[in-house]
């Protein structure tokens, strides 16, 4: 056991160096500040044009290091450092002469799946994502794996948020440590964001999650959505999901929820590891497209969606998986 903290502390001391993510820059880890370039039409409240790329990953699974050069199909694929010189190359790009506006979120799992895991039960890996400034995650099965006592510990430590509505953590130790969703405003474009989980029984051990309560992703799905979309205002709508993207049988899935809900513009997915080279598209109960994505698992792709706004107003946008290497 001695031996055991002894090696935890000598961890978090390399990690407080940035030693355990590889040899990344302080400029690369540092969170950018967005320049204002002063687009808003007077009176408006909203940018005459503005652009918004949203960055995303799912299914992470503790995966901080690049796979091992072992000739296996992964093999030297990802790593939290090369993510994070990719993220930053991104919010640097300029557009219109200021650096890109940059949303990046993750679509649930980030624990379970390397030894990290096994020895720190998450810490490391919520500080990588403080450190490459996630904006917001969503909470996957996996995430219960070391209890829900665990995930008041770890999620404690993060400078996001965990969006989640449709469970219930009225009667756990989690209560009161998440929001059902959130906006982000960027140039007067508001930009909802609600988070969906999948069902626990069956998949997660009842002691694991307690009596957390499972809603309905459907009813919750619209009712978030037309909060964000007419209550707050919110000119985009994002559901952060850890449903899993399509199954043979009559489960909820990414596209059960577009298909059945309204206000959702784009879907950014988890749990089924599904790799997307761009996204799809899905209609919903108004016959307007619904994107989906979801970038594999482990952290080898990060997606990339990028929006034009005009008059806060979504007028074009673009989807691709970029390989993170």
């Amino acid at each position: 056991m001695d031996a055991l903290a002894s090696n935890r502390r000598q961890f978090l001391k390399l990690f407080g160096t940035a030693a355990v993510i590889g040899s990344v820059a302080p400029e690369i880890l540092a969170r950018p500040r967005l320049a204002q370039p002063g687009l808003v039409t007077a009176g408006s409240g909203k940018l005459k044009s503005t652009s918004l790329t949203i960055l995303h990953t799912n299914d992470v699974h503790s995966r901080l290091d690049p796979f091992p050069m072992d000739g296996s199909r992964n093999a030297g694929k990802g790593g939290v450092a090369r993510r994070a010189t990719l993220i930053q190359k991104i919010r640097n790009e300029q557009v219109d002469g200021h650096s890109r506006h940059v949303l990046l979120f993750d679509a649930g799992d980030i624990f379970q799946g390397t030894p990290y895991f096994n020895l720190y039960k998450g810490e490391p890996e919520i500080l990588a994502m403080n450190r490459l400034g996630y904006d917001a995650g969503t909470i996957g099965n996996h995430d219960f794996d070391g209890g829900i006592d665990n995930m008041v510990t770890q999620f404690g430590k993060a400078d996001f948020p965990l969006i989640i509505a449709n469970y219930d953590f009225k009667n756990t130790v989690m209560d009161g440590r998440t929001t059902p969703c959130k906006v982000f405003e960027k140039d007067g474009v508001r930009i909802g964001v609600f988070g969906l989980g999948i069902k626990p029984e069956g998949l997660i051990p009842k002691d694991a999650y307690k009596e957390t309560k499972y809603l309905d992703p459907i009813e919750i799905g619209n009712d978030m959505a037309a909060k964000l979309r007419g209550e707050k205002k919110c000119d985009y709508v994002i559901c952060l999901s850890h449903l899993g993207f399509k199954y043979n049988e009559p489960t909820v899935s990414d596209n059960v929820l577009a298909a059945k809900t309204r206000n959702i513009d784009l879907v950014i997915g988890g749990h089924t590891h599904t790799f997307l080279d761009a996204p799809v598209a899905v209609n919903n109960l108004d016959g307007q497209p619904v994107w989906i994505n979801q970038v594999g698992f482990a952290g080898i792709n990060l997606g990339r969606i990028d929006l034009a706004f005009e008059q806060g107003k979504a007028v074009a946008s673009t989807g691709k998986s970029v390989e993170v290497k």
